[in-house]
């Protein structure tokens, strides 16, 4: 098994945390050109079913519309 052949200093392991928690950034939002609603990139909007100008998903409403 492999073993360190020092110890590791603090500076060194505070670097290595800071970058991996440094990579964790905050997901890409814009808001949907047909609605207006504030959703995540390249997702379709989950109020009106739209992705890059398609509807692509049917919405709650439409649903229920549907069945009766």
């Amino acid at each position: 098994m492999a073993t360190p052949k020092s110890r590791v200093s603090h500076a060194r392991t505070h670097k290595r945390k800071a970058n991996w928690l440094g990579s964790a950034t905050a997901p890409g939002l814009t808001t949907c050109p047909h609605c207006g609603e504030i959703i995540m990139n390249y997702r379709a909007c989950p109020e009106c079913g739209y992705y890059r100008g398609r509807k692509v998903v049917k919405t709650g409403e439409e649903v229920v519309a549907e069945e009766a």
